[in-house]
Order: C-alpha cells, then structure tokens, then sequence
C-alpha cells in the first residue's frame, strides 16, 4: 500500500513590515547669531594703580575725609584703619573694603565714595613711530582705554604703519615688559581679546613697513 505522508500545516508567513523611517525634513539652518557689541566699559572696570592720588569721602563723616596716594607698596592710609591694600582694586571694590572694614570696629552701614584726582597725578599715554599725530595723549580714569582707542587719538595708522608690529611697552618697578599687538586680528577678525588695555604712561610703538 502507497504510504500517505501527512501534509504538514503551513502557517502562512506574515510578510515583514520594514517601516522605512520617513526621511528628516530639511530644517533651515539657525541664523548665525548676531555679533555682540562689545559692553561698554564703566568705571567699576579701572583697577587702581601705583601713585594714583585717591579722593575718599564718607557720608556725614567730613573727619574722615582723605586724600591718598597709592605707595609703591599697593597701599593707602585711611583714618581709623591705617594701612589699606588698594592697588589692583576696582573704585568699587576698594569703596565695599573700606565700608566692610569700617564696619567691623567703627561705622556700620556707612557710605564711601572713592574718586581718582587726576589733577595731581594726570594720566597719559605715549603713541610714536609711524601714525599721523604722534605725541602725548591724556587717557581717562572713568574706564579703561586699548591701544587701538590710543592710536585713534594719535590720528590713527599712518599709511605706512606695520601695523602687525604693534608694540605696548610698559615700565613697572623697574621691570620692562613688551606687548606685541597683532591689529588685523582686531579689526579684521574682529577679535577684541587682542586689544591691550594700557596703562598710564605706556608707549604705544608702531614700526614703518619696508616693503
């Protein structure tokens, strides 16, 4: 006899479903962000120097008003308080320590108020080499001033000015130290990092191109 082999059952085979992922909609690009304007600086900004001559007042206090002058050791003398660190201290913070140590034996909650006398110790910058008006030029206290605002004064580069061969050069205890300024990177690329913040009496050097 024939022998009869059981058909087996085929379960019938769902067809795989491959679910393509749907191709990412084209997003426009983010606007490139808009270049930030520098902000402006403000008087809080300008640290302290040696020699600099300091107007002290506090409120409803005329005894301890005070004329100081930055030793060359960093420090002022205040009433009461003797000697007070004060080089390389914003106005703002030399006025917060003297309330601060006022308050600790003296005054509570009084009200300093700190100016720079320019008139006995004026402030100035030097700007030779090749730029149009080379000389001199008085830099102020409110803020802080970059060599590029100095050449400004000093009637900008002149036409033959290396202007890549910038150099600040800066006396301080004795010691002299020599900035090199590379201007295309600040007005060109815009790079406002580069631009030194000059103290009073450095000389601003600009070399003349041979080629």
């Amino acid at each position: 006899e024939p022998v009869i082999t059981p058909e087996r059952e085929m379960l019938p085979v769902a067809p795989e479903v491959v679910a393509a992922a749907p191709e990412a909609e084209a997003q426009p690009e983010a606007p490139a962000p808009a270049a930030q304007e520098p902000e402006p600086t403000t008087g809080t900004a300008y640290t302290i120097q040696l020699e600099d001559v300091l107007e002290i007042t506090v409120f409803q206090e005329p005894d301890l008003t005070t004329r100081a002058r930055v030793t060359s050791n960093g420090e002022i003398t205040f009433p009461l308080l003797g000697r007070v660190a004060a080089a390389g201290l914003t106005l703002t913070q030399i006025q917060q320590k003297l309330q601060s140590l006022l308050a600790a034996d003296y005054l509570v909650n009084s009200q300093v108020q700190v100016f720079i006398d320019t008139t006995l110790n004026p402030r100035y910058v030097f700007v030779t080499g090749s730029v149009n008006k080379p000389g001199s030029y008085p830099i102020p206290v409110e803020r802080q001033t970059t060599v590029m605002e100095a050449i400004a004064m000093a009637g900008g580069f002149h036409e033959e000015a290396a202007i890549n061969g910038t150099r600040v050069i800066r006396i301080e205890n004795g010691q002299k130290t020599t900035f090199t300024v590379k201007v295309s990177d600040i007005v060109k690329k815009g790079d406002k990092s580069k631009d030194v913040v000059i103290h009073p009496n450095d000389i601003i050097f600009v070399p003349e191109s041979f080629f």
